[in-house]
């Protein structure tokens, strides 16, 4: 079973940037394709941004597009989210995952390896 961590949150002022890490172990990270979610106090868990294995396919929220950039390195069983020009409604906590199957998806159902989570807090 693949353990995933997340990294890289903290607190930021609206208009700063933030990366986020999210590091692969034990199982098979290079062929999956991966997502991050978010969950705001009071909120549901909402689709972030994805990418295919390769890494030439991303998929983004609109509500982050032209805003956040997701990569992965397959070589280090990593992928990332940079954050720029945060702002308050970014405030959440973000969750890497392992899709279970394969195609796109932007349905936290069909994503079967979740992180523990990082906090990301953006203050106006």
């Amino acid at each position: 079973q693949v353990q995933l961590v997340e990294s890289g949150g903290g607190f930021v002022q609206a208009g700063g940037s933030l990366r986020l890490s999210c590091v692969a172990s034990r199982g098979t990270f290079g062929t999956y394709y991966m997502g991050w979610f978010r969950q705001a106090p009071g909120k549901e868990r909402e689709f972030v941004a994805a990418i295919d294995w390769s890494g030439r396919n991303t998929y983004y929220a609109n509500s982050v597009k032209g805003r956040f950039i997701i990569s992965r390195d397959n070589s280090k069983n990593m992928v990332y989210l940079q954050m720029n020009t945060l702002k308050p409604e970014d405030t959440a906590v973000y969750y890497c995952a392992r899709r279970k199957g394969t195609g796109y998806s932007d349905y936290e159902g069909d994503f079967g390896s979740w992180g523990q989570g990082t906090q990301v807090t953006v203050s106006s």
